[in-house]
């Protein structure tokens, strides 16, 4: 690898808006992709993992240009930050955002994609063959006795036969139906290849022998990929560096080893310790992440994992066990967002004095907080939540339970190395102490 970046991403959005109403007026925006920055060095191997729903199939889309991005700039070959030329209006010519039609079909000469489904990619009436020629044909190529030859040589380098040629997809496996897709993404000589999730809808066997191939491949066309996976030990096996994303963000980045050995985020060690442990005798904490799921629509302030943060900090002159904590925040969104419903809760219970002790069961509170300011404030908040004054109630909670995750967007703190990661938990100004690990 060198210095040089092949691709650079720059404050990279996607959101798609909302609209309502008789004349379709945009009322918001769900923030799919929200400001990711990255670069890939040519022969580079980068994870963009997260849990479904975060928005990295999203942003391999928009890199690619399946969708066009709302802001933000995506550099191919641009040759790195230092000594770049831009036109009169501040744009590089290389921003592929900005690529008219023609200068994107060059651009995917140079970056083809892989997708999870490799069956919903190929059309069900042509052979295997044809669509993986189909591109060369797109590129100009109108010698069919080449392309024929170019892709029986690529069946043969993917390990399949150049017989398979005329055969249909339905006559394939889904394993050998991604290694026909590898096929089709290498048949123009990419120097990017962009994967998503291409070994999630395949069993365990099969799925290593993809990976295996796939590093076979990289090395061979000397390729540099983006790799999207919701999989740790996937990401482990195949990539040089990670960048972890949540709700369209990047909350932590550096190499590989460095992230699994040691993580700066919450979130990157929830994930962490979802992985599988072949070893029964080994012992490993599992983080099971509670709280509130956010909607990209309407993102949480501040950090946006703090509604679901086993981390989450507690404010000065607040000192209760981390779960009770966590507990009381999931209390307090719930009750905001009108999720709590007391309704259903009187109906469980014989009369209204047991209302208070049936939220602090089905929300794992206890029945004393160990703290007697906390403890007093909530016993206010369930008396107006009993009294069915639910804006008395919020306003008891809000005023009680904030966190400073909720106050400041956090910046990014270098750890060492290329390792960064988004967390107030690393931030100098932040007084309150971090809460220890359970």
């Amino acid at each position: 690898m060198t210095d040089e970046p092949l691709l650079e991403v720059r404050n990279l959005k996607k959101h798609y808006p909302i609209r309502k109403g008789l004349l379709n007026r945009q009322v918001g925006a769900a923030k799919a992709v929200d400001g990711i920055s990255f670069d890939i060095q040519r022969g580079e191997t980068l994870g963009l993992v997260g849990e479904s729903g975060c928005g990295k199939s999203t942003a391999a889309t928009s890199i690619v240009r399946l969708e066009d991005p709302s802001d933000g700039e995506v550099i191919f070959n641009g040759g790195g930050r230092e000594g770049r030329t831009r036109d009169g209006n501040g744009y590089h010519p290389n921003d592929v955002t900005r690529f008219d039609k023609k200068q994107l079909k060059a651009f995917r000469r140079d970056v083809q994609m892989v997708f999870q489904d490799p069956s919903s990619s190929f059309d069900p009436r042509m052979t295997v063959g044809g669509s993986v020629a189909e591109m060369l044909l797109v590129h100009g190529m109108t010698d069919k006795h080449r392309r024929r030859a170019i892709v029986e040589d690529l069946l043969e380098r993917v390990g399949l036969s150049a017989d398979d040629y005329d055969r249909y997809p339905h006559e394939f496996s889904g394993g050998q139906k991604q290694r026909i897709a590898l096929a089709r993404a290498l048949v123009l000589n990419p120097e990017l290849v962009v994967a998503d999730e291409p070994v999630s809808a395949l069993d365990v066997s099969i799925k290593a022998e993809i990976l295996s191939l796939i590093e076979d491949l990289q090395e061979e066309f000397g390729l540099s990929l983006l790799f999207i996976s919701h999989d740790m030990s996937v990401i482990r096996a195949v990539c040089d560096r990670v960048a972890v994303m949540y709700l369209g963000e990047i909350v932590e980045m550096g190499e590989t080893e460095e992230i699994f050995a040691n993580p700066q985020h919450p979130y990157t060690e929830a994930l962490l310790s979802s992985i599988p442990e072949p070893d029964p005798r080994a012992v490993r904490s599992n983080i099971e992440l509670t709280g509130t799921v956010p909607d990209p629509v309407d993102p949480p302030s501040g950090c946006r994992f703090h509604t679901r943060c086993h981390k989450v900090l507690q404010p000065e002159g607040v000192d209760l066990e981390q779960d009770v904590w966590r507990a009381l925040i999931t209390l307090r969104y719930q009750a905001a967002s009108g999720e709590l419903d007391l309704e259903q809760i009187r109906e469980s219970v014989d009369s209204d004095d047991e209302i208070g002790n049936r939220i602090r069961d089905d929300f794992d509170i206890p029945q004393q907080l160990s703290d007697s300011g906390a403890e007093r404030d909530l016993e206010q908040a369930l008396e107006s939540i009993v009294a069915e004054d639910l804006a008395g109630a919020v306003e008891v909670l809000n005023d009680s339970f904030s966190t400073p995750c909720e106050e400041t967007h956090p910046d990014y703190t270098e750890h060492g190395d290329g390792h960064i990661s988004a967390c107030i938990l690393h931030d100098d100004q932040i007084r309150t102490e971090a809460p220890a690990d359970d």
